[in-house]
């Protein structure tokens, strides 16, 4: 099959540091390739595959000071794609919504990966308008704010199973890792740390638009607490120490996360996840198994207290159940193959392969 994959350029595809929709489009990509499919990536030209690169910029915007507007370069990559569009069996987009109009003449052999929030109060009516162009979540609580759209399936991210290594044991610490913004929870992260009495290490990115918050909310918490430490971004090999020598990964987020990365790639090192009960986490976590679901500060100090009864070498096997690239990868083939005609799932969330679609169909209580 003829495959395009079309990347945001904001980072590189994979990113050197943050960045989780480009970091899926990667693996993803490598994926259909060694399978044997004939993979065109569009991407900044910095990006690394063993697909054909289409370089739409020379390098990923984010890291590139002379890119001061983004959105020509996206407009620009469309336009490539669009002259070379005759030329692929399917083209699936990672790029939100920027491509919609463009895309009418051959809809049938697209789809959409949505990796964003989508209960924005602008979003409903543009989706209602574009209610025709196939789509696919990353999660099933991802579409509550939808209109009637069409889904063809969720598809939950997946990692290679060997990129981070599996930690039997723990160093005695806690981790956050992602990116600094009230709504991934770094304050709460501290506090939890803080009355459960145990060091909490933060790797994270700041962002222009989130540097208020650090400087007025976060830093001075991480300056006052002595079992915080501030670590920064941290790239690939850095993570895999990172996640796996911690005792648990907080994730005590306040949005309706529409998947949460990090949090499958905390069980691939077999580090279980502490989690507020927003968005997908009940679909991503099993509750008592790969980590502890709870509903506020005060709980989640409980579960650090009893973290340590989950068993590490399960937390790996959920992961190797529900998470690698290869099961992500099948569940694309089928809707690639649903986009040629073949629609045989009924409405509503569900995933597209058969081991997955027993998962979202019956999600871990």
């Amino acid at each position: 099959m003829k495959i395009a994959q079309i990347a945001p350029l904001i980072e590189s595809v994979p990113p050197r540091l943050y960045g989780g929709t480009e970091r899926i489009v990667s693996y993803l990509t490598e994926e259909l390739v060694r399978q044997g499919h004939e993979v065109t990536l569009f991407a900044s030209g910095d990006s690394s595959t063993s697909a054909e690169l289409v370089a739409c910029c020379n390098a990923a915007l984010r890291l590139n000071p002379s890119a001061q507007n983004h959105v020509p370069y996206h407009v620009m990559m469309l336009e490539k794609v669009r002259r070379r569009a005759n030329e692929f069996d399917v083209l699936h987009f990672h790029v939100d919504v920027l491509h919609f109009p463009m895309i009418r003449e051959f809809a049938r052999r697209t789809v959409t990966t949505l990796h964003g929030r989508l209960d924005l109060p602008d979003l409903a009516q543009l989706y209602a308008m574009f209610d025709d162009l196939p789509l696919v979540s990353i999660s099933n609580d991802q579409r509550r704010p939808m209109p009637p759209v069409d889904w063809l399936g969720t598809v939950y991210h997946g990692l290679p199973p060997d990129i981070l290594p599996f930690r039997p044991k723990a160093s005695g610490y806690l981790a956050f890792l992602g990116r600094i913004s009230p709504e991934k929870g770094p304050e709460a992260a501290i506090e939890i740390a803080a009355r459960a009495g145990m060091p909490l290490k933060i790797a994270a990115k700041i962002d222009a638009v989130d540097q208020s918050f650090w400087s007025e909310k976060v830093e001075p918490k991480v300056l006052r607490h002595s079992n915080v430490e501030f670590v920064g971004e941290i790239d690939e090999r850095q993570k895999a120490e990172f996640l796996g020598g911690a005792t648990a990964l907080l994730f005590p987020i306040d949005w309706p996360e529409p998947f949460g990365l990090v949090t499958i790639e905390a069980m691939a090192c077999g580090t279980p996840v502490i989690a507020f009960n927003r968005g997908a986490v009940p679909e991503v976590i099993d509750d008592g198994v790969s980590g502890l679901i709870v509903e506020d500060v005060g709980e989640a100090v409980e579960a650090v207290r009893r973290i340590g009864d989950l068993d590490r070498a399960r937390v790996r096997e959920i992961f190797e159940k529900r998470f690698t690239v290869g099961r992500m990868c099948c569940d694309y083939m089928a809707v690639y193959r649903l986009l040629a005609g073949t629609r045989r799932l009924a409405p509503g969330p569900q995933n597209v392969c058969a081991a997955a679609a027993m998962v979202v169909a019956e999600p871990a209580a």
